[in-house]
Order: structure tokens, then C-alpha cells, then sequence
């Protein structure tokens, strides 16, 4: 399938045709488009809660009323099935309106994160929503046209959290997430019957983009929400609103587990970490304080997922209704109902991440351990060349996550003249702690790691920063650390 916009932007399903029509016939895909999906919960369950957010609660047919009375505007507009439409609204109920408005029309939806407004152009977006108003009307005179859309038709864009490099946008179909990322969604839930979803991250960023397609089109849930992360906010909503599960990354994690008080989490079932290496001491301190399991997701917006609660021992086995995992040359690939059609707009990265047969890289080193358990090494980009050695910045930040004085740590490279890059260790330390390079340097060599792996250089942080995604930034470390490191070798 080759979708074209109004706008002359070409999304191309890089996945033959025969395998998205065996994974419909396997059960692994409802074969429905998103809004479809949507409508059926409305009319058989109208008046449970579908969006929990700052302002309050929308149950389902209101939130419908909402969502056509927006699809009617944008058609009056000139929009129609054939646009990307971007949405710009904040993490609340009126992302989640503007979102559901776009599939009405049968068009695609880019939510895009703050201060990425220059992804819009690159998509070729005509029509956005923001603040309530729709932006771009000029364009066109006459009303658009909607239809429903092939469900495998290009649904949404998901933005990559671009913590290591530029964002990027990949195109999923409507079957892609009711069914491969559903399906990932529907192990976490476990039994849960009508999971409550509690997104700590943005609904915009890969992690978050489960939010509007799957607990709300697919699962019939309650999807709660608020605009800006606070550990404290957190904890008030898992105490007042009852999540079954709660999503975030693994630096919201740290700071909701330190934050002190009592918290009441009658109801919750499991808490989820994704977007990056978990340490195993926020996962042990998480465990503690909740009293539920924590599922470890490895996952990517480029379509590949494992999970599992006991990542000591891997990421999880693949599940083939989300996507199978095979190793090319110790690479981790990844094909299945959860793979997305192509990136949007850029070629060269088609060119680089997919292969025959519509295989995607994923960039990630892994190996199959006992069971089919998948095992992540590394990242093939992510290392420090040092003197021609190269160094697993991963590696050293686990060994380093085990000193007790560590709060959080991520390791950049530094650029020298001399060597090429540098190792630093960039990290915040618990209160009533102090740490100086010496002491780290001694710690990690106690522990037996390579004297050629040893951070150089020490930065002291109050804290790391983040992306949009609620990642820590390493692109923004790196250009901290390049200027200024509190401790040096």
C-alpha cells in the first residue's frame, strides 16, 4: 500500500501485503480502523469514564459529542482523509479530542511535542489543532471529504524521543496499533477487564502513543492524564483515581519513589517502565514501595517489544501477535503486527533501518538466551570510542547505579584531542552523600570493570536533564559535559 497526501507526502508499506493480510487472518489484528474501534465502546458503554485529566472527567459519549463536534470543524475547514494533521494541543483531554477528531476524518495524526513545530513541515501538514482553533484553513476552500480508512492505511506518526539524535517520525497503520501494540498493551493489563491507565509521559512521545489508540479505541478503558509531571502529582492521582497500571520512564520512577509520604494503591496491579534502562535499584525501590509487580519494557518507536518482570534475567520472550525477533549479525530485528509502514519523510533512514521482507533494525546487540528469552548487549550506536577501544556507556552506568551514593547516572563521551572521546560520568547523588571521581574510579575497579572503561571525568548534577519524552537527554549532557566536568582525571 502507497498512501499519498494532499500534500504530496508518501507513506509506502514497507511490509508485503501477504504478511499484513496472514497476521488479520491469524487473529493478531482486528482489521478495523481506530475510530470504528472507538465508536463501539461508545455505544456500548456511554457512560463509563474515558478521560481523566486536570480539568476533571469525560465518560464516553461525551467525549464523543467532543470529538465529532471537532471532525465537523476541521472537515468545514478543507480537511479530509487524504492530510496529516498535526496536533498541538497539551497532554490533557483536548490532545486526546483532537487526536480521536482526526481518525473521525480518516486522516493521519502527528501530535507533535513542544517546541518541534518544525516536524510539521517536514510531514507536509496543512491542517494542525491547537488551543482549541484549527490552523492552516487557508489553504484550501472547499469543505473536506471523509472516509473511512483501509485499516491498514497509515493512522498515526510517532516522534522518537530524539534523546541520542534528531527525532524521528514513523508511520503506523490503524491494524499496526489495534493490533501489535494492542496486543503488547493486553499482556501488561494481564486479566484486567477494563484497565484505568495511568500515562505519566507525554501522549506524544513513542511510550505515551498507546494512550488515545489502545486504552481508549481498543481496550475500552479510562486513560488518565495530566500536563506536566511532578513525582507529588503522581502520587495524588495513583491515590485518588485508582490506576490498575501506571506508565512512566525510568527517571519519573526514581523521583516518584523518593518522593516521602504514604500512598493508598488499592487497585494497582502493575506499574511499567519504558524508554530506558531501568536500574535495578529504582526497580527494587519501586517494587518495595508499590507492593505490585513493575513490567520492564524494551521496546521502540521503530516497532520492536519484549517486557517482562524480571529483566535480570533479559528483556522477555518475543510474543509473535506483537513482533518476531530475530539476531543479524548479533543485531536485534524486529517484523510483526506491530511494525510500522516507513519513516515519514526521510528515505535514507528506510535506506539504513529496513531490509527485505519488512525487517526493521533496531540498532540494539542482543543474543537468545535459555527459553527464547531475548537479551540486549548494547547499543551498536550509543558507545565512546576511546583510542580505537570501544566502550559500552550502558555497561559502566549499571556498574555505576550499584554505588550507594547514586542517585541517577548516565555516561557521554567528551571530545580529546588526543584520544577522540573521553568518558564522563554524569550523575546526581542522594542526599547526604558526596562522591568524587577517585572514590567512583576505586568503587568501579572493586567491582572488576576494565581499567579502560573508567569514566575520566566526574559532572555533579542537582539533576539530569530531559527530553520532551521525560528521558534523559543525552545530547544535552553531552554538551554540558563537553564544557564543563565539576571532576577531572
Amino acid at each position: 500500500m502507497n498512501w499519498v497526501s494532499s500534500a504530496g507526502v508518501s507513506l509506502r508499506d514497507l511490509v508485503p501485503a501477504a504478511l499484513r493480510r496472514d497476521w488479520v487472518r491469524r487473529g493478531h489484528c482486528p482489521d478495523r480502523d481506530l475510530y470504528s474501534l472507538f465508536r463501539d465502546h461508545v455505544r456500548e458503554h456511554p457512560r463509563r469514564t474515558a478521560v481523566i485529566d486536570d480539568e476533571g472527567s469525560l465518560r464516553y459519549a461525551e467525549l464523543d459529542t467532543a470529538v465529532r463536534e471537532l471532525a465537523a470543524r476541521l472537515e468545514t475547514a478543507g480537511c479530509g482523509s487524504s492530510d496529516i494533521v498535526g496536533v498541538r494541543e497539551h497532554n490533557g483531554r483536548d490532545a486526546v479530542i483532537a487526536e480521536l477528531a482526526v481518525y473521525a476524518i480518516g486522516a493521519v495524526a502527528l501530535p507533535v511535542p513542544p517546541g518541534a513545530d518544525n516536524l510539521l513541515e517536514r510531514a507536509g501538514v496543512w491542517f494542525s489543532v491547537g488551543d482549541g482553533r484549527i490552523a492552516g484553513a487557508s489553504r484550501r476552500r472547499r469543505a473536506g471529504h471523509a472516509t473511512r480508512p483501509h485499516p491498514d492505511a497509515p493512522a498515526r506518526i510517532l516522534v522518537s524521543s530524539g534523546s541520542e539524535s534528531e527525532p524521528k517520525m514513523v508511520a503506523y497503520s490503524h491494524n499496526a496499533f489495534a493490533g501489535g501494540r494492542a496486543n503488547y498493551l493486553r499482556a501488561v493489563h494481564g486479566g484486567t477487564e477494563v484497565p484505568r491507565d495511568l500515562v505519566l509521559v507525554s501522549l506524544t512521545s513513542g511510550f505515551g502513543s498507546f494512550g488515545v489508540p489502545v486504552t481508549l479505541c481498543r481496550a475500552g478503558g479510562t486513560l488518565i492524564l495530566t500536563r506536566r509531571f511532578e513525582a507529588s502529582t503522581a502520587l495524588r492521582l495513583i491515590a485518588g483515581h485508582r490506576p490498575t497500571h501506571v506508565f512512566a520512564v525510568p527517571t519519573m520512577w526514581r523521583r516518584v519513589v523518593e518522593r516521602p509520604g504514604q500512598v493508598d494503591t488499592a487497585g494497582l496491579s502493575a506499574i511499567v517502565s519504558s524508554g530506558d534502562t531501568l536500574p535495578p535499584s529504582t526497580r527494587a525501590a519501586c517494587r518495595e514501595r508499590f507492593g505490585v509487580e513493575m513490567i520492564d519494557v524494551y521496546g521502540s518507536s521503530d516497532g520492536v517489544n519484549c517486557h517482562t518482570t524480571t529483566p535480570e534475567h533479559g528483556a522477555g520472550v518475543p510474543d509473535p501477535a506483537v513482533c518476531e525477533i530475530r539476531l543479524v549479525d548479533d543485531e536485534i530485528c524486529a517484523r510483526g503486527p506491530m511494525t510500522p509502514l516507513c519513516y515519514v519523510g526521510a528515505p535514507e533512514l528506510d535506506a539504513a533501518y529496513r531490509f527485505d521482507g519488512g525487517w526493521v533494525r533496531t540498532g540494539d546487540n542482543g543474543r537468545f538466551g535459555d527459553g527464547g528469552r531475548l537479551h540486549v548487549t548494547g547499543r551498536r550506536k550509543r558507545v565512546v570510542i576511546r583510542g580505537g577501544y570501544t566502550i559500552s556507556p550502558a555497561e559502566v552506568e549499571l556498574a555505576i547505579g550499584d554505588h550507594p551514593a547514586v542517585r541517577e547516572v548516565v555516561c557521554v563521551p567528551v571530545p580529546d584531542a588526543e584520544l577522540g572521546e573521553r568518558l564522563c560520568a554524569c550523575l546526581t547523588v542522594r542526599n547526604g552523600h558526596s562522591l568524587t571521581l577517585p572514590g567512583l574510579v576505586a568503587f568501579l575497579r572493586e567491582k572488576g570493570l576494565a581499567v579502560a572503561k573508567l569514566p575520566e571525568s566526574l559532572m555533579l548534577l542537582s539533576e539530569l536533564p530531559v527530553s520532551r519524552s521525560g528521558k534523559v537527554c543525552h545530547r544535552t549532557l553531552a554538551g554540558l559535559a563537553a564544557g564543563r566536568s565539576e571532576v577531572k582525571s
